[in-house]
C-alpha cells in the first residue's frame, strides 16, 4: 500500500506547471485584497471546508469587522501557492501531510499549529440517476463495476489531494483498486468530485461525510470503515505570528465556530 504520508515527489527539474504557478503567486502577491489593506485577513481552506468557513466568515466579520477573504482548492496547491509566495494569514489543510510539507518549508508559524477537525469518507451516487443495482456497496464488487461502466468514478487527484490519498488508500485496503482504478475520473478537488456525481456525470464518487450535507443530489451509497485509511484530519496553523492571524485561528475554535462545523457534518477534534 502506497504510504498517506509523501504529498509529493520533488524530484528532477521543477515541472513547468510549477514555474507558472510560482509566477501566478507572485501577480497574486500584487492584486490580493489582503495584501493591501490591514483590515483584511485571508484564509486558505481545503475545499471541503467551503460552506462552513462561508459561514465562519460572516460570524468572524460581524463580531470584529475585520473582512475575510476565502481562498478555497485542494490542499496540494494552496501548499504548493503559499511556497510560492501567495499571501495567506491562515492555512487549513485536509490531512496532516500538506500541513507537515508546508511545515518543513517555514510556510506557517509551527506554534500555532493546531487539530482542528476530522471527517468520514463515503461513496455517492446521483440522486437523479438511482444505482443500476439496487444492491450497490462497498462490498458489492461487480455491481460497483455495473455502475461505472458508463460513469466514471469521480474522485479528487489521488496522488496529491486529501480526499483522493485517503479515498484511494481505502479502496486498495477493500480491494477494489485495481478493478476501479481504470474507471476513475480524478478532479482538482473534492467539491469538484461531488459536482460530477451531482449532475449524473459520475456514476459514483469518493468523497467527505461532510460533502453531502445540504447536497440533495447525491446520496450516500456506503460509508468507509475508519480503519480501511488513516484518520482524516484538518490541521490549521497561522502563517504568521501576527495577531490578526492568532484570533482568528483561536476563533476557530470557537462555540460559534464549532456549532458551524458539527452542523456541516465534520468533527471538532480543538477543546
Amino acid at each position: 500500500m502506497q504510504s498517506q504520508h509523501q504529498p509529493d515527489r520533488p524530484i528532477g527539474p521543477e515541472p513547468r506547471s510549477s514555474r507558472r504557478l510560482a509566477r501566478l503567486a507572485m501577480v497574486l502577491a500584487l492584486l490580493w485584497p489582503g495584501s493591501a489593506f490591514s483590515d483584511r485577513l485571508t484564509v486558505f481552506g481545503a475545499a471541503s471546508l467551503k460552506t462552513a468557513l462561508e459561514q465562519i466568515a460572516e460570524a468572524y466579520e460581524a463580531k470584529n469587522g475585520t473582512t475575510v477573504d476565502l481562498s478555497l482548492a485542494g490542499s496540494s496547491l494552496l501548499a504548493r501557492q503559499l511556497q510560492y509566495g501567495a499571501p495567506a494569514d491562515v492555512f487549513i489543510s485536509a490531512n496532516a501531510a500538506w500541513m507537515d510539507w508546508a511545515q518543513s518549508r517555514n510556510l506557517i508559524a509551527a506554534e500555532t499549529r493546531i487539530d482542528l477537525l476530522g471527517n468520514s469518507l463515503v461513496l455517492i451516487a446521483p440522486t437523479v440517476a438511482p444505482p443500476a443495482v439496487p444492491s450497490l456497496s462497498l462490498q458489492n464488487t461487480s455491481a460497483l463495476l455495473i455502475q461505472v461502466q458508463d460513469r466514471p468514478l469521480a474522485m479528487a487527484l489521488v496522488e496529491a489531494v486529501p480526499a483522493g490519498i485517503y479515498g484511494k488508500s481505502a479502496l486498495q485496503h477493500l480491494g477494489l483498486w485495481d478493478q476501479l482504478q481504470p474507471h476513475v475520473a480524478q478532479t482538482d478537488n473534492v467539491r469538484a468530485a461531488l459536482a460530477l456525481v451531482a449532475r449524473g456525470a459520475a456514476g459514483l464518487g469518493v468523497v467527505y461525510g461532510s460533502d453531502v450535507i445540504g447536497t440533495p443530489a447525491v446520496t450516500v451509497v456506503d460509508r468507509f470503515p475508519q480503519d480501511s485509511h488513516a484518520p482524516i484530519t484538518y490541521p490549521a496553523a497561522a502563517t504568521h505570528d501576527g495577531q490578526k492571524a492568532i484570533d482568528f485561528l483561536n476563533f476557530l475554535s470557537s462555540p460559534i465556530a464549532k456549532e458551524i462545523f458539527v452542523g456541516q457534518g465534520f468533527t471538532v477534534l480543538v477543546e
